[in-house]
């Protein structure tokens, strides 16, 4: 049986699983659904075309599905999707999609959105992100799985952050961050691979030693980068991890870190 404070408001049509529990002070919209095992914090916010996934857990005074910062959304119904084993934590800010923008912004399974994080309007976040305090992320960014945002970051609009990025507390991100990157600064600037997190993935050694080569090749070869995709792919074949780097970097519309 869902567990309800009587403080809460929960409005009809809203759907929630039998184990659900909301705290006091908390409001759930019309429009959203909760799945097994939510747990709403006293004094969350989630309205909107919202749904989350079994196991996740909302903080007080975050607020989840309220309309996009875009002037020109006009009321259209968009969505917010909110993976599995999901933690937002407290103040965070996470709004709906915007049609232009596909409609939906995402957040993966078992990632962290810490204290006063802002996620705009149609943003992809994948799964086993963390995303640290404090961090500003616009409309429109794309972060892959595993990937890592340190506190007070800045996040351009339509910018991408490559699987297992790690970018430094305090950085400026305006063009894409490579997979595997590790990158600081504003703007931020590429500052190797990011070997501690290719080892907590668990990464043998020879993935780990083909990446460090293609980055190589990549970065500090001096090759314009299409004669450098083309050497690291002649020089290193049936790697997944590099053909996923290479694959990131040919299709970058904003041009990528270096």
């Amino acid at each position: 049986m869902a567990r309800i404070h009587p403080a809460a408001v929960v409005e009809p049509g809203a759907k929630l699983a039998e184990d659900v529990e909301i705290g006091a002070q908390a409001y759930v919209g019309a429009e959203v659904e909760l799945a097994s095992g939510v747990v709403l914090r006293p004094h969350a916010h989630v309205t909107g075309r919202t749904t989350i996934g079994e196991g996740s857990r909302v903080f007080p005074f975050a607020v989840l599905g309220e309309e996009p910062q875009d002037h020109s959304f006009s009321g259209e119904s968009t969505e917010l999707v909110i993976g599995r084993r999901t933690t937002i934590r407290e103040h965070a800010v996470i709004h709906v999609g915007t049609r232009k923008g596909g409609g939906c912004t995402r957040i993966g399974d078992d990632t962290m959105v810490m204290n006063g994080v802002h996620i705009g309007h149609d943003g992809q976040v994948g799964s086993h992100v963390i995303i640290a305090s404090l961090c500003a992320i616009a409309g429109h960014v794309r972060i892959e799985d595993y990937a890592v945002v340190g506190g007070l970051t800045g996040i351009h609009q339509f910018a991408r952050v490559g699987e297992s990025a790690m970018v430094a507390a305090t950085s400026a991100v305006s063009q894409d961050v490579p997979p595997f990157a590790l990158v600081a600064g504003d703007r931020a600037r590429l500052s190797g691979l990011n070997v501690v997190g290719l080892r907590r993935r668990g990464f043998p050694p020879e993935t780990r030693r083909q990446l460090h080569h293609a980055y190589h090749l990549v970065f500090h070869s001096k090759l314009r980068f299409a004669a450098a995709a083309e050497r690291v792919r002649a020089e290193i074949q049936g790697c997944p991890e590099v053909e996923r780097l290479l694959r990131f970097l040919e299709t970058s519309e904003r041009g990528f870190v270096r």
